[in-house]
């Protein structure tokens, strides 16, 4: 396929393109294979013009269009024929709706270029193919493609985790991706199991995903698992491996918590499919616990009636938080936060081991074992060891971006795989983030540069649903990594909290109705101006890169993360 077969018109002349909180440009419409271009008019004098936008075509969620001005008029008549009947005069309106939750429309002069414009957004945004994706294309002077992608692999913290403890090892069972399709290559599991039985093992969990060790706490060394639902189906068939597995995680403590993302119906639900739930009787030691989390569809569903929510300007008051509770999005908040308080709060003060898990094992297991650690761990808290924990709990743990991303809050596509999954678990990071303003040294740039790659994205490192498509694309040799333009000292000092200071302690938020914020920064964003607090917060930054007060070791670390 060749993107000029998609592209109907290239250009177009005249076209006013306006949004909310912008004032309207008139410039020169410009569509190439991946991007949509408007260029404000020449100034007069030779002087070029200025790009007012450059919009990825991949952001674009959904394409709706309308003619209007249209004048008819008819040929003269040359023969008993009847007249030959055109529009003159027409013209066209296109809101384009993004992934960022951007609106814009542009105005189009000519129906039939209107049209064809509509057409071509289309069929660009809605390409399939990931090697025809942007990030292929893209070849930045000031970066090389080897960088970036060597920066968090997951078996450098195996490895320390490794020289903690001689109860766990480091496994290249999967070293081909044919145990498990969507673990990484490099898993670390108990040290008595031996591959073949993982082999075994993996046959007995959902799509392969075996229990592997997600967390270590040195504290005091405590661990969480995460893995797939056993398929014990309606004969509750057992396997001995995966008890030993499981027990042999304990090391020797007298109980651990299986955390069930799914209701107690769900679970029995599932068993009747093939799936279930670890029965008390064949896993000693471990206790059962549902914590019931939305994904898929209905959590589509709430994502868009809020993203609707705030993009109706004739709300009042009551209206506006009916629509708001309604969309049960902070209640989805609520009980992500709460389930992995629960999951910190048994490593941490019941010095017990946790396994997490729901179906497949994909969205709201990896959800919960990322957010305990962010709440356990303060080197999860740090700018690097943050992207270290996404590489690790999300990227290379399987979560599929490609299924999950495919659309935002717009699209007129109802797919099922669809679910903002990540989304959520930024949204909670951003409340952490409000209610311990001197905890994160990550400020909410970069939750809302996170957001915006995951949807659409110059850069590979959300590409595909596995390690293993990733492999296969040969994404990390063909396209630049996210984590190489962030750590770009005058990109890091962007998403640096000024605020930051090292705080060794566990962070245990308010899950409270009160205690949960709108995410005003994302959904927000483009209806109100934010330039009064970004100079806020720029001033805040400015006071504290010239204050001379002796910082503790930890911000001194900050503070070397800012460019000199």
């Amino acid at each position: 396929m060749e993107f000029s077969e998609l592209i109907k018109t290239a250009k177009v002349e005249n076209v006013l393109l306006s949004g909310p909180g912008v004032p309207a440009v008139k410039g020169t419409l410009c569509i190439t294979s991946h991007h949509l271009l408007l260029s404000s008019q020449p100034g007069g004098d030779g002087e070029q013009g200025t790009v007012e936008l450059w919009l990825l075509i991949r952001n674009v969620d959904a394409v709706e269009k309308s003619v209007q001005n249209l004048g008819w008029y008819q040929s003269a008549r040359t023969n008993s024929s009847p007249r030959e009947t055109r529009f003159a005069s027409s013209s066209g309106t296109i809101t384009l709706k993004c992934k960022d939750l951007r609106v814009l429309q542009l105005e189009i002069p000519g129906m039939e270029e209107c049209l064809n414009i509509a057409s071509s957004i289309e069929a660009l945004s809605s390409v399939e193919s990931v090697m025809m994706m942007y990030p292929f294309f893209y070849r930045p002077h000031s970066m090389k493609l080897e960088q970036g992608w060597h920066l968090y692999l997951p078996h450098h913290y195996y490895q320390q985790v490794v020289a903690e403890t001689s109860a766990w090892r480091l496994s290249s069972v999967n070293r081909d991706f044919a145990t498990c399709s969507t673990y990484p290559s490099a898993i670390i599991v108990p040290a008595i199991v031996d591959d073949e039985a993982l082999r075994k093992i993996a046959r007995f969990r959902q799509g392969g995903r075996f229990p592997v060790l997600s967390y270590y706490h040195k504290k005091n060394q405590t661990v969480m698992l995460r893995s797939g639902q056993p398929l014990m189906g309606p004969n509750k068939k057992r396997c001995q491996e995966d008890e030993l597995l499981l027990k042999a995680a304990l090391c020797g403590r007298v109980r651990g918590f299986v955390i069930d993302t799914r209701s107690a119906q769900a679970a029995k639900q599932a068993r009747m499919t093939g799936g279930g739930s670890e029965p008390k009787a064949a896993y000693l030691g471990w206790k059962r616990l549902h914590r019931p989390l939305e994904r898929g569809r209905p959590l589509q569903e709430s994502f868009m009636k809020l993203v609707e929510a705030c993009n109706d300007p004739s709300l009042g008051m009551d209206r506006w938080l009916s629509k708001l509770e309604s969309s049960k999005w902070l209640s989805h908040v609520k009980a992500a936060l709460s389930t992995a308080c629960l999951a910190a709060q048994c490593m941490e003060r019941e010095e017990a081991c946790v396994l997490v898990h729901g179906a497949e094992g994909t969205d709201t297991t990896l959800l919960v074992t990322a957010l305990a650690q962010v709440i356990l761990d303060p080197d999860c808290r740090t700018l690097v060891g943050f992207q270290h924990l996404l590489e690790r709990e999300w990227i290379q743990a399987g979560h599929p971006f490609h299924l999950r991303c495919a659309h935002s809050a717009y699209s007129h596509a109802r797919l099922k795989q669809e679910a903002p999954v990540f989304l959520l678990f930024l949204d909670c990071v951003g409340q952490l983030g409000r209610q311990f303003p001197f905890s994160l040294e990550f400020s909410e740039r970069l939750l809302l540069a996170l957001f915006e790659n995951s949807y659409a994205s110059a850069y590979g490192t959300f590409l595909c649903n596995s390690e293993k498509e990733r492999s296969l694309c040969k994404v990390k040799e063909t396209t630049h990594s996210l984590w190489s333009w962030l750590n770009q000292p005058n990109q890091q000092k962007e998403y640096l909290n000024p605020l930051y200071s090292y705080n060794a302690l566990v962070i245990w938020p308010s899950v409270e109705p009160q205690s949960l914020q709108l995410w005003q920064g994302l959904f927000l964003q483009w209806i109100r101006s934010s330039q009064y607090l970004d100079e806020a917060w720029a001033e805040i930054q400015r006071l504290v890169e010239g204050s001379k007060t002796p910082r503790t070791n930890g911000a001194a670390h900050s503070q070397r993360l800012l460019p000199h």
